[in-house]
């Protein structure tokens, strides 16, 4: 009988061990940004398929420059079927997040689709790289897949607020992630990060997630990490990919735009017209 075991974990290894999981956020469809992002020490790489237009192809090269490092990749899937949803973890992706959870209903659907039995029906292969492409004896790629795999659900909207502490119980789901963006956008405040109907909802995702023995993540800065930890966040996601090098960019050219205009002469020798 095959010993082979399933990748571990490394965020889930650091929740379940108390300390706080490091994310960075990719959109770029190239795997050599996502290994420079991991070798400079995150925990977890979060390359996006809901705003991105990127293919699996993209995803699958990404999670092989991240696990050379032994980082985990946790994917932001489209809403759409179960197909969707495991292709990335059957690709060895530590993780999956859906956004938009709306009630505890759709937080159900997630987990029949994601979680094997018992806790769900997800369609059972283990001829991928998750599964060691069948190295992984059947009934032990069930249960690792369960314990080693996480599905993060985003409360990122008003309407599952009603329905928190019910979602934030269901088997099957690891981490509530509180997403500000999308939740300001649905309050109709958009941009209005320190809303009080905002500032409400982050505080009372955290507070759900840790009631019920789940994790709780948001994004965050270095700014405001210590707040987010102190409320209870654990997974905090911090900067992304094209914000780097969009400020590495503008900070180069603003070194350049600084530098006197000198008269220059024409290469045929004569003064620049």
């Amino acid at each position: 009988m095959s010993t082979q075991k399933m990748r571990p974990s490394r965020v889930l290894a650091k929740l379940r061990a108390g300390q706080v999981a490091s994310c960075f956020k990719l959109n770029l469809a190239d795997a050599r940004a996502m290994e420079i992002a991991a070798m400079a020490g995150f925990d977890c790489l979060w390359p996006d398929m809901e705003h991105v237009p990127n293919d699996l192809a993209v995803i699958e090269k990404g999670i092989w420059a991240a696990k050379s490092q032994n980082v985990d990749v946790m994917v932001r899937v489209p809403r759409g079927s179960y197909s969707d949803y495991i292709r990335p973890l059957e690709m060895d992706a530590a993780g999956i997040m859906v956004p938009h959870v709306m009630s505890l209903a759709d937080a159900q659907a997630v987990v029949r689709m994601t979680r094997f039995h018992p806790v769900g029906r997800r369609p059972v292969d283990g001829g991928n790289a998750d599964g060691a492409y069948c190295g992984v004896e059947f009934i032990e790629y069930l249960k690792q897949a369960n314990e080693q795999r996480f599905v993060v659900v985003q409360i990122e909207d008003p309407e599952p607020l009603a329905e928190l502490d019910a979602i934030a119980a269901l088997p099957g789901i690891d981490m509530l992630f509180f997403g500000p963006g999308d939740f300001s956008h649905g309050i109709g405040a958009p941009g209005v990060w320190d809303h009080p109907r905002l500032l409400d909802a982050r505080r009372r995702v955290a507070e759900a997630a840790v009631a019920h023995g789940k994790f709780a993540g948001t994004v965050g800065s270095a700014a405001n990490l210590d707040e987010l930890i102190g409320l209870g966040y654990r997974f905090v996601s911090m900067g992304a990919d094209v914000v780097g090098l969009s400020q590495y960019c503008k900070g180069i050219m603003a070194e350049f735009s600084k530098r006197p205009v000198a008269e220059s002469k024409s290469i045929y020798g004569g003064q620049a017209k």
